[in-house]
């Protein structure tokens, strides 16, 4: 059963108890464009404190260059080594577990993020902004020649997903030999400042269903984020925390990795979802309302 923190000395040993905190982004700092209120300050908080702070987000749309400038507009310190975006886990697994041969290529069904990382790690592209692949024109394999270096498929959420990209995806999964389908996350939803829209599943979700396979997801809750974060931090599971809004990526992701676990209900997960009849199995070892209610030990 998780447990509910209210008074001062339950935040206060949470605190002493972890050096480590991950935090996801939308739904725990901001909603879209809007600061959770008191998020800054609980950070600022935790950084005097000499705990390492760490933002692990599942948003592929863009690379960890472009969520820096999102931090900096928002008034959020941050700096690009702490953010560890799916498309930057996702190019990282392309090129070291996969070991994509130089000669390959990886079809994109995406957004620039996902590129931007891509091209940090050396490993050629297709697909994704490209105005050719972003056409409302009825597509049609006899007009098209694939390209035989094409090695994997990789799929992220694309606001400007169509019939094209996916013709073209599902051509590359089922005739190139060996080709990897690899999905950057599959969250079902995406938060906006107006509300929830289709999430990065859905995007790949046609193409399960054409192919009769699931893709490897990279992001949370798959352990694939926490060996990239691994790579470039050391820090002991036992004294690491994950805090996060939704409870099948950001804490079984915690779960998963041996970490403590902080649900907060500014996101997606409500009340009713850790409690009641319908209540998820996944269970958090924490719950607050919101992260600025750390604020009560120093306000």
């Amino acid at each position: 059963m998780a447990a509910r923190l209210s008074s001062i000395e339950e935040y206060k040993a949470l605190v002493d108890k972890y050096d480590t905190w991950l935090f996801d982004c939308d739904g725990v700092l901001w909603n879209g464009t809007t600061l959770v209120p008191g998020a800054t300050e609980v950070l600022s908080f935790l950084r005097s404190r000499k705990k390492a702070v760490l933002f692990v987000t599942n948003n592929a749309t863009q690379s960890r260059k472009m969520y820096k400038t999102k931090f900096d507009k928002l008034g959020v310190e941050a700096h690009v080594d702490e953010i560890f975006g799916s498309a930057f886990a996702s190019a990282v697994y392309i090129s070291s577990v996969v070991k994509l041969p130089k000669d390959k290529k990886v079809y994109v069904v995406g957004m620039s993020g996902i590129e931007e990382e891509l091209r940090e790690e050396g490993i050629a592209f297709l697909g994704g902004t490209d105005p050719a692949d972003n056409t409302l024109e009825p597509f049609s394999l006899g007009d098209w020649t694939p390209d035989p270096d094409v090695g994997a498929v990789l799929c992220g959420l694309d606001t400007s997903v169509n019939y094209t990209k996916l013709s073209k995806a599902f051509h590359y999964l089922l005739h190139a030999p060996g080709c990897h389908f690899l999905a950057t996350n599959e969250d079902s939803t995406y938060p906006t400042a107006h509300g929830l829209l289709p999430g990065a599943g859905c995007i790949g979700a046609p193409l399960r269903y054409a192919l009769g396979r699931d893709p490897v997801s990279i992001g949370k809750p798959a352990g694939t984020m926490l060996e990239c974060i691994k790579a470039k931090h050391d820090f002991d599971p036992a004294r690491t925390i994950m805090v996060g809004d939704r409870l099948n990526t950001d804490i079984e992701f915690g779960k998963n990795g041996g970490l403590a676990t902080l649900l907060v209900l500014t996101g997606i997960t409500k009340e009713t979802d850790i409690s009641g009849p319908n209540a998820s199995t996944t269970v958090p070892d924490y719950v607050t309302q919101s992260i600025a209610d750390l604020r009560t030990i120093f306000s």
